[in-house]
């Protein structure tokens, strides 16, 4: 593998979004999106592919098969969130492109036609939706849904597309029937800190983790806080934070199932210094691969909410805003990777995914898989997220020995070792 070349087409995909603020900006369906795309166009042209746009604008680049098959897929994004860090997604499409440069110079034929494709719109920046390009490709989302989404400045889904120069009425026919495809492999950055706390390479997912989503409403009593007594007082702020830090210790007693629990959100009115909160909103993330610890960690909740309720005479109503299903990853693709790793020398480790990624929409109609790569620090979503060129190398071997394996190479002369 020619670290040279890999950094070098890094630093040509991440001049596209770079601002005077740190970070990269390629949000969903912008000028800056449809640039960095077209420059992928061109790297997978110079390696003899052939490259569409489907109606949803996901970007497919295909190699040809020696036989009328299915493909074997490699895909994942290069848009961003705000502030975006340089490795996320990215390091996945140009892991794929790495394994077809290599393919390319050894001459290999695949019996299996070969792809990329970079899905739009994997990160919900933009439009508070997340992977919408594999929702579309996989048939995981109707019209309407995306109908009424809308970002910060108002333009909505369908008006953000038709300026993107694709039509939104058509945008359900990038679905692919279930004959084209034969298996999808993403490679991703860890987004966390268990490889390089390890010293690990790489790691196998098992799944990934869905979120349950709540929206959270205490309702007290706004009143003076010099002139309310203490024991009379209906603080919806008070009680918010102990149903908080309540879905806290749930969480950690559902630690061995990797269940994590989050507040990203809180707001407290009326919002004065000197005025007993009477109204709190905040919202909860539930998350995990197993959907009966996750259920564990909710009905926690509902009976932690009841009991605020009673004790500090307050009003809580929640609203399940998102409840999706946690995605096992397909056992044959986890087989195929570990496989590969032993071939490889390296230990198979596996690990569930915290986070949502493309190959969770495409595993519900393909057998799919995912390879993680370190971060360092656990750090993403951010200007100095990194991961080292150095620190591709497994993923990419485990990648293309994985491929040449689902796509049953033929070809012309001695096929050369998997590079290190």
């Amino acid at each position: 593998m020619s670290l040279e070349r890999i950094e070098q087409w890094l630093s040509q995909l991440n001049q596209v979004g770079q601002s005077s603020s740190p970070g990269i900006y390629r949000l969903a369906y912008t000028e800056e999106e449809q640039k960095v795309m077209d420059l992928f166009r061109r790297l997978c042209e110079q390696e003899n592919m052939n490259v569409r746009e489907d109606a949803a604008g996901n970007l497919i680049a295909r190699r040809e098969g020696t036989a009328p098959l299915p493909a074997v897929v490699i895909g994942s994004h290069l848009d961003t969130v705000y502030a975006g860090g340089r490795y996320d997604g990215t390091i996945g499409v140009l892991a794929g492109l790495e394994v077809i440069h290599r393919l390319n110079k050894q001459n290999v034929h695949t019996k299996h036609p070969l792809e990329i494709i970079v899905f739009r719109a994997e990160e919900s920046s933009r439009f508070g939706m997340a992977t919408i390009g594999s929702k579309l490709m996989s048939g995981q989302i109707s019209p309407d849904r995306l109908a009424s989404l809308k970002d910060k400045d108002g333009v909505t889904f369908p008006e953000a597309v038709e300026r993107a120069g694709y039509s939104f009425k058509q945008i359900t026919n990038a679905e692919r029937p279930e004959t084209d495809i034969k298996t999808f492999m993403e490679v991703h950055i860890e987004q966390g800190p268990l490889l390089e706390q390890k010293h690990l390479p790489l790691g196998i997912a098992t799944g990934i983790a869905a979120p349950q989503r709540l929206r959270v409403n205490v309702e007290g009593k706004a009143s003076h806080s010099g002139t309310t007594h203490m024991d009379i007082r209906k603080d919806a702020l008070t009680g918010a934070s102990e149903l908080i830090l309540g879905i806290e210790e749930s969480a950690v007693q559902e630690q061995e199932n990797h269940t994590v629990a989050t507040v990203g959100r809180i707001e407290s009115l009326p919002g004065a210094m000197n005025v007993i909160p009477g109204h709190c909103q905040f919202d909860v993330d539930i998350r995990s691969t197993d959907s009966t610890s996750r259920t564990r960690v909710y009905k926690q909740f509902t009976k932690l909410v009841k009991e605020v309720e009673e004790q500090r005479g307050l009003t809580i109503q929640f609203d399940i805003i998102t409840d999706e299903t946690p995605v096992p990853l397909h056992a044959s693709i986890k087989e195929c990777f570990s496989n590969a790793c032993k071939h490889l020398n390296l230990t198979p480790f596996f690990m569930p995914s915290g986070a949502g990624h493309d190959v969770m929409n495409m595993a519900k109609k393909w057998p799919a898989g995912l390879l993680f790569v370190p971060s360092a620090n656990g750090l993403s979503h951010h200007p100095d997220e990194f991961t080292a060129i150095t620190d591709m190398v497994a993923g990419v071997n485990v990648l293309e020995k994985s491929v040449r394996s689902l796509a049953s190479e033929g070809h012309e002369g001695a096929i050369e070792e998997v590079e290190s």
